[in-house]
C-alpha cells in the first residue's frame, strides 16, 4: 500500500465534518474540532471552495456548507451501485459468517422476488434460486417488507377480507392476525418466520434501506428445522441485522447520529 498524503487526508477529514450537526461549518470550528493549525484550516477551506467542494453561505460570513462537486460524485457512485450485486457480496459473507442460506429479495405487490442467494455448505440446505417468488406473507423477508409499508399502502395490498394463500399448516392466513404479526415486527425491527413458506426451514430477515432512509429489500437468513434453536434465533437474528446495516451502508444509508 502506498503512503498516506497528510494534506489529502486532513481535507477528506474537513469534508466528512460536514456530514454531522446543521451541515454549516466556520473555520475555527474546523480548528476546534480536528486541531489543525488556523493556517493549515485556511488553506485547505480556501482550496476546497475554489474547486465546489466548500461554499459560503449566504447571510453567514464565514460560514461554509457542501457545494455541488460532493452531491456530482455522490450521484456518480449511486448511479454505479446494482442492489443485486452489492446484495450476493453482503450475503457472501453473512454466510461465510454463519454457514446458512442467506436470501436478499425486493417487495413486489404482495409477493417478494428474491434477487440475491448464497447457499450454505451444509448437507441439510434450503432449495430456492435468486429470482423465485413467493407470497409474502409467508417468509420473514416479506414480512419484514410488509411491514415497513405506511399503513395506506398495506391496506391496499391486503385488505381486511384478503384471501392469503397458506404454503404450510403454520402459514398466516387471516389478514388481522398478520397485521398482529407486522406490528410486533415493526416494534422488534426484526421479522421471524417458522415454518411457514417450508415446513422444514424458519427464517430472520431485517430491513436493507436506501440513502434516503426507505426500506428497499430485507435480508434473510433460512436455518432448516434440525439446525434451529431459539438461542440460535437471537444469534441470527443479530447477524442479520449486522448484514442488512452493511448493505444498506453500500447503498448510500447512514444512521442518524
Amino acid at each position: 500500500m502506498g503512503r498516506l498524503v497528510p494534506a489529502v487526508t486532513r481535507a477528506l477529514d474537513i469534508l466528512e465534518l460536514f456530514l454531522d450537526g446543521d451541515g454549516t461549518l466556520s473555520a475555527p470550528d474546523i480548528v476546534r474540532r480536528l486541531q489543525l493549525p488556523r493556517t493549515t484550516v485556511h488553506e485547505l477551506v480556501t482550496t476546497l471552495a475554489a474547486r465546489s467542494y466548500l461554499v459560503p453561505v449566504p447571510g453567514q460570513p464565514g460560514r461554509y456548507r457542501l457545494g455541488v462537486r460532493p452531491y456530482q460524485l455522490g450521484s456518480r457512485y449511486a448511479e454505479q451501485l446494482d442492489l443485486a450485486a452489492e446484495g450476493r457480496e453482503v450475503a457472501r459473507s453473512v454466510a461465510e459468517t454463519c454457514d446458512e442460506t442467506v436470501h436478499v429479495a425486493l417487495l413486489e405487490d404482495t409477493d417478494v422476488i428474491y434477487i440475491a442467494k448464497v447457499d450454505s455448505t451444509h448437507a441439510v440446505r434450503m432449495v430456492s434460486a435468486a429470482g423465485r417468488r413467493l407470497p409474502a406473507h409467508c417468509t420473514a423477508v416479506g414480512k419484514m417488507l410488509l411491514a415497513s409499508l405506511p399503513e395506506p399502502e398495506l391496506a391496499a395490498r391486503v385488505p381486511d377480507g384478503a384471501e392469503l394463500v397458506a404454503m404450510t399448516p403454520d402459514s398466516l392466513t387471516d389478514p388481522g392476525r398478520l397485521r398482529a404479526a407486522l406490528a410486533e415486527i415493526r416494534r422488534r425491527g426484526v421479522a421471524v418466520e417458522r415454518r411457514e413458506s417450508n415446513p422444514d426451514v424458519s427464517c430472520v430477515a431485517a430491513p436493507v434501506r436506501d440513502r434516503s432512509g426507505r426500506v428497499v429489500a430485507a435480508l434473510s437468513i433460512s436455518v432448516p428445522t434440525v439446525r434451529w434453536s431459539e438461542e440460535r434465533r437471537t444469534e441470527l437474528e443479530a447477524l442479520a441485522v449486522e448484514g442488512a446495516a452493511e448493505l444498506s451502508t453500500r447503498l448510500g444509508h447512514r444512521e442518524a447520529a
